[in-house]
């Protein structure tokens, strides 16, 4: 399957029955596939006249407890954060996914990984969360939708799929023969029109007394804490004895393991961490890593964003350097090893 029929078919088969969204290059495959695919389940498939509208008619099928999503690439996603940000604070579950394309600006369709602080930081405005998830396989496209609604629902918060233009269009074998063992949970705080206890649901994320939007946010930061402490994910590889780890997400990170194969055939002790979850940022496997390592790379397509979250983690017990193309541009294995090369017999790695 190509990635983006892999992300609609996973999403059907975790219970998602509603898709608002706009047509943008490089994810329109998905939604033509979910077009045809969710009236076969009996769900709907609505095209909005701009993401804008899309991500608002999210907010209104997620308020009714519905298992929806949206979907887009960079700009789309841009002219969602007011959308995304009311989504936050209403606390309602939904997932959106965003095929990063080259930028800032219009700029192209190839892919790129620099919607990253846009994602794991808050690209809307107020102190809020968007759990992001980063797969790197179209096996794990058609996966992690289901943990991606599960979590969701879990936490009322939205989640942002994290991918890439490589991603998206690449066509991979596909193992669909388990099926979803999905339970939605029951929405009790839903506003679904039918009320079997005193009052009204309301969902709502004005709260006009600042003593009562306070509340809130300490409410918000509360869930934010618990997702750190429950939620991080990450994938390590050949990390026994490297002295030098590369970091790197979604389609990058394929291109690192193939580097820190050729490293090691070279003598050089490499290895590699890669975040599944962005935010929350899996720090706990820097901290064991950082005990032995003596240089880390983050390698990116982009100028160097998640980089400063792997200083954070590695928390200065060693130095941390970035290696990255821009504007759409991916990085090449050889290249990367040449700077693998440069850092471990330059001095970098004492």
């Amino acid at each position: 399957m190509k990635g983006n029929e892999a992300i609609g078919e996973g999403a059907v088969r975790a219970g998602c029955r509603y898709f608002f969204g706009y047509p943008i290059t490089p994810q329109s495959e998905l939604t033509h596939y979910l077009a045809k695919r969710l009236p076969e389940v009996g769900g709907l498939y609505l095209q909005a006249e701009s993401e804008v509208a899309s991500i608002n008619m999210v907010y209104g099928a997620a308020g009714v407890g519905a298992r929806v999503m949206t979907s887009s690439s960079g700009p789309g996603i841009s002219l969602m954060q007011e959308g995304l940000s009311y989504l936050a604070g209403a606390e309602l579950p939904s997932v959106i996914v965003n095929m990063m394309r080259g930028g800032p600006g219009l700029g192209n369709i190839a892919p790129s990984q620099s919607d990253y602080f846009q994602a794991t930081k808050g690209g809307g405005h107020g102190d809020y969360r968007l759990i992001a998830l980063a797969p790197n396989s179209v096996q794990e496209l058609f996966n992690m939708m289901k943990k991606a609604f599960e979590l969701a629902d879990k936490y009322r918060n939205p989640v942002i799929l994290l991918t890439d233009g490589i991603m998206g269009q690449m066509m991979e074998p596909v193992d669909l023969e388990e099926e979803f063992e999905v339970e939605i949970p029951q929405k009790p705080w839903a506003a679904s029109g039918k009320i079997d206890h005193e009052g009204k649901n309301v969902i709502n994320s004005c709260f006009v007394i600042p003593e009562e939007m306070e509340k809130v946010n300490i409410r918000l930061q509360k869930k934010y804490f618990e997702i750190e402490q429950n939620e991080p994910v990450y994938e390590g590889y050949s990390l026994e004895g490297a002295e030098l780890i590369l970091v790197a997400f979604g389609t990058a990170s394929r291109i690192c393991r193939a580097v820190v194969e050729k490293a090691r055939a070279q003598g050089i002790p490499a290895g590699l961490i890669r975040p599944v979850t962005l935010w929350p940022f899996p720090s706990g496997g820097f901290e064991k890593a950082a005990v032995q390592a003596k240089c880390f790379l983050t390698v990116e397509m982009n100028a160097g964003q998640m980089v400063e979250d792997v200083r954070l983690a590695v928390n200065g017990k060693a130095p941390v350097h970035h290696y990255g193309r821009l504007g759409g541009m991916v990085p090449a294995a050889g290249d990367v090893l040449e700077e693998v090369k440069r850092l471990y017999y330059g001095g970098a790695v004492r």
